[in-house]
Order: C-alpha cells, then sequence, then structure tokens
C-alpha cells in the first residue's frame, strides 16, 4: 500500500480501505456499539437482582451480588464480541492466566481477604448491626468488605479487621439471638444459713420479674454452685432479652448486694495479714500471712 502511494497509485489505496479497512472499523464500531449495550444491560440486571436482596435479606449480600452479575455480563459480552472480531482469545487467556498467577504471588494476603470475604457472604455467620467478637476484636458490624469487615467497638472507635483474620478464628456472634442469660457469681460465708441465703437470692431475683423471659429453658434460677476454699458458692441467674442484657446484668449485681446486706450474709474477701516480732538481735522479723477474712455486715 505504501508502494502504491510512492508511485501516486491512489487507486490501490482506494480499493484497500474500501475491501480492508472500511469493514474492519465498522465491525469495530458494531462491536464498541455491543459492548456499551452490555455494559447497560448488566447495569441495570445488577440493580434489579441486587435491590430486593439488600432491602429483603441484607445491603451487604445484595451490593455483592449486583456487582458478581455486572461484572459476570460486562466479561462476557466482551469477550464475544472480541471472538467474533477475530482476537486471539486463546493466547490472552494463557497471558492473563500467567499474569494472574504473578500476582497472586504477590497478593497472597489480599487475595486471602478476597477469598474470606466471599466465603462470609456465602454462609453469612454475621450481617450489618450484630455485635461480634472476632479477630480479637469485639464491636458491632458496620460494613462488610470484599477485603475488609469494619467494626465499631462500645467505646466509638472504628477498627477495621482483615477477613482473612475473621474467617480464620472464632467467630462469636454475640446479638444472635433475641434473648441472653445473666449470670451473677456470688460467695458467702460458711455460717450463712443456705436456706436464708436462697431466699435472699431469689428475692432479688424477684425483682426483675417483669423483665424476665418465661417459657422452656428460660425463666429465672438459683444455685448452689460449689464449695470454694472460703466461701459458699451460689449463681444467680435470669434470662432477658438480649438488649437488655448489660443494664439487668449490672441492676441484678447490686440487688443481690443489697438483699444479702439485709439478712447479714457477708462476702468473704482476701486480707492480708502483716506480723510483727523481734528476733534475738533486736531485728524486726516482717512476715506477711495471707488467709481469707469474713467481712462482718452490721
Amino acid at each position: 500500500m505504501f508502494t502504491a502511494a510512492a508511485n501516486g497509485d491512489y487507486a490501490a489505496i482506494t480499493d484497500y480501505a474500501t475491501t480492508n479497512l472500511a469493514p474492519s472499523l465498522i465491525s469495530a464500531a458494531i462491536g464498541l456499539g455491543v459492548i456499551f449495550i452490555g455494559y447497560m444491560v448488566a447495569k441495570y440486571l445488577s440493580r434489579v437482582i441486587s435491590s430486593p436482596i439488600c432491602r429483603k435479606v441484607d445491603e451487604t449480600l445484595g451490593r455483592f451480588a449486583g456487582k458478581m452479575v455486572f461484572y459476570l455480563i460486562l466479561f462476557g459480552v466482551t469477550g464475544a464480541v472480541l471472538s467474533s472480531l477475530g482476537a486471539p482469545l486463546g493466547g490472552l487467556a494463557a497471558l492473563l492466566a500467567a499474569a494472574g498467577f504473578a500476582v497472586g504471588l504477590a497478593f497472597q494476603g489480599t487475595l486471602s481477604n478476597f477469598a474470606a470475604g466471599v466465603l462470609m457472604m456465602v454462609f453469612r455467620p454475621f450481617k450489618v448491626g450484630d455485635v461480634i467478637n472476632a479477630g480479637g476484636v469485639t464491636g458491632k458490624v458496620n460494613e462488610i468488605d470484599l477485603f475488609t469487615t469494619t467494626l465499631d467497638t462500645p467505646d466509638n472507635r472504628r477498627i477495621i479487621v482483615p477477613n482473612s483474620s475473621i474467617s480464620g478464628g472464632t467467630i462469636e456472634n454475640i446479638s444472635f439471638h433475641t434473648h441472653r442469660r445473666v449470670e451473677v457469681v456470688v460467695g458467702v460465708d460458711y455460717s450463712a444459713d443456705m436456706d436464708q441465703t436462697r431466699s435472699a437470692l431469689e428475692a432479688a431475683v424477684a425483682h426483675f420479674e417483669m423483665a424476665t423471659i418465661q417459657g422452656e429453658g428460660r425463666g429465672s434460677a438459683v444455685v448452689l454452685a460449689g464449695l470454694g476454699a472460703s466461701s459458699v458458692d451460689w449463681k444467680v441467674r435470669v434470662w432477658v432479652a438480649a438488649e437488655n442484657y448489660w443494664t439487668i446484668n449490672e441492676s441484678l449485681t447490686g440487688e443481690v448486694k443489697r438483699r444479702l446486706d439485709a439478712v447479714s450474709i457477708g462476702i468473704p474477701f482476701p486480707q492480708l495479714d502483716v506480723h510483727i516480732s523481734r528476733d534475738d538481735d533486736g531485728e524486726l522479723d516482717t512476715r506477711p500471712r495471707t488467709r481469707p477474712a469474713r467481712r462482718n455486715v452490721a
């Protein structure tokens, strides 16, 4: 073609442009148009699929499903257009595979976070709004991304945890159930009357009757837990709504203390006694001794 142009043979150039260049440009324009239409269809279908999932199931899962649908359709349409235009997809696939292998080696941690994020999207051990203990952090789930999970702690700190740290350990979903059991452990003097102690603890439980969840496996209980080294140990249990757990836990602890004080039942605690004596040389001999002591309640 360039030789013909140098010789002034523009008819060959026109013939080449008519028979080869024009059809290629037209095919490329059609291909771009198909890709654009595929982009619009992918965007529409991703919105159609993600919207009901966001409303009825979970917002994070809906976003993830929408992105997956969008990219799958877009990549599929692009591959089909390139194949119809005669692009060597086999060589391109081999090149992408080699590049993917190299990128995978360089970003092992990032890919593990991505895989963990996909697994959490599929199995959903927790959702946005749950309070969890995972990856060494306790907090309320603010967002679940493909690579990280954002938590807000009770003291209003925002912590971003890699997904691999969460999926690779134990996940405690604290707010999964609607009911939780408050348990207060208390030890009393061995000299205290057991029936009187039980009556005092049951009176403390009765104070929260309105907040107690009734039913099979629920309700409240006062349990003789064991005989400790210096105290008789009791457990006071009350089932409450999950949102009232911390309030009832604090109030029940205070009520148990007040009820035991009212009937003069002491709660033992460790006490350090220091005995001072003089040896034959007149030097002081200080020997700390620790023994359990009993606090008498007036």
